[in-house]
């Protein structure tokens, strides 16, 4: 991919939500596409067949996917096209925003907690 959203060669980018300048690189070595702070990421590259691939909107993490292997991963939405995408979660990021995020469901049921009295 070229352009002015190729950021697959640079050591580091500057986060779209927080504006925080992040290292490219874990500290593993591994590439990273979210900001370790807040999560959020640029949609630089399209998934779909056919997508707009100079989308450039935000991508704001909405949920944690935990794989078989127990690997878990960051679900980000597109705020421009609504494109889902997922990355794998780095050693650094924020756990605070992960946590939250993970539990959401728990916390916040899309039913009333009180019909469990009634079971």
């Amino acid at each position: 991919m070229s352009g002015t959203n190729d950021i697959s060669n640079l050591n580091t980018f500057t986060c779209v939500k927080c504006g925080r300048i992040v290292s490219a690189r874990t500290d593993d070595g591994t590439r990273r596409n979210h900001c370790p702070s807040c999560l959020h990421s640029r949609h630089v590259l399209d998934q779909v067949a056919g997508g707009p691939a100079d989308c450039d909107g935000r991508m704001a993490p909405i949920a944690i996917a935990v794989l078989r292997n127990g690997d878990w991963m960051v679900v980000h939405r597109c705020a421009r096209c609504d494109e889902l995408t997922s990355s794998p979660v780095a050693k650094d990021d924020n756990q605070y925003i992960l946590m939250r995020m993970a539990v959401r469901p728990l916390a916040e049921p899309p039913f009333p907690l009180e019909t469990f009295g009634d079971l």
